[in-house]
């Protein structure tokens, strides 16, 4: 092979099959058309269905393939139909990306068990049982890869949003154990930790909050949702053969130290 098709390959995707949680919008949304577009069959998976279809078709119309399967994490039972849906439409599972969240913000003294059960079920029980489900067709794949989608969060101090910075360092954490105990069986498992990034979740903050994000990275911006493929398409290819266990923060040097 030459140096040219060497390099390709690295990042080739072609007949592997990949779930997105969180796949509709935002970031997911970014990972599961560039995934799509290097060859893989991706599922989207989100609470809103025609989301869902919305992106599934963007992708299909741009020559790629792909399937909606509604889910929300949070319900196991969902998270179970998830994975008998994609092996029924494509055989395997070679990449589970972990994107969905939950922003359920609420001070400390607040707190109550269903806001737990909701902020947890999404942002930590939900992608670790993923996994889990996943993991007899992950050791079958050959190329198995698990990006979890951490928040730069898990390295700040945090006002009211306690519960999601609980249930993402919980996640940092599985990926630490995961990446470790499933190595030998040939799965990597990764994660990200976005800084500020312009999706609804962001938006939604009004100008003000954006504007402080901005000013509080060292590049002094927002990012693109595309600036996150580039560490997810590495995580998820051969290219990222010898990187588990590991977080990448993609923050605009948010967190340096």
């Amino acid at each position: 092979m030459d140096r040219a098709s060497l390099l390709d390959s690295l990042f080739d995707l072609t007949g592997r099959t990949a779930i997105v949680t969180g796949g509709s919008r935002g970031i997911g949304r970014a990972m599961a058309e560039a995934f799509a577009t290097l060859g893989a069959n991706v599922v989207v998976a989100s609470r809103k269905a025609e989301a869902c279809d919305d992106t599934v078709a963007a992708i299909r119309a741009d020559g790629g393939q792909a399937i909606a399967v509604p889910a929300h994490l949070g319900d196991l039972d969902s998270v179970r139909a998830l994975v008998v849906a994609t092996v029924d439409a494509y055989g395997g599972i070679d990449v589970v990306v972990n994107n969905a969240a939950n922003p359920l913000a609420l001070p400390v003294g607040e707190w109550t068990e269903d806001a737990w059960e909701k902020s947890i079920g999404v942002n930590l029980k939900g992608p670790a049982f993923l996994v889990q489900e996943a993991l007899p067709y992950l050791k079958a794949s050959g190329h198995a890869s698990v990006i979890n989608v951490l928040s730069a969060a898990i390295y700040l101090r945090s006002v009211y949003k306690g519960l999601y910075q609980v249930g993402k360092t919980g996640l940092a954490a599985a990926t630490r154990v995961m990446g470790s105990e499933l190595a030998p069986f040939g799965i990597r498992v990764n994660a990200i930790a976005p800084g500020a990034f312009d999706t609804l979740m962001v938006q939604s903050t009004g100008p003000e909050a954006q504007d402080a994000m901005a000013r509080a990275a060292a590049m002094g911006r927002i990012a693109d949702v595309s600036e996150i493929v580039g560490v997810a398409l590495l995580l998820a290819a051969d290219a990222g053969s010898f990187i588990t266990g590991t977080v990448i923060s993609v923050d605009g040097g948010l967190t340096v130290h």
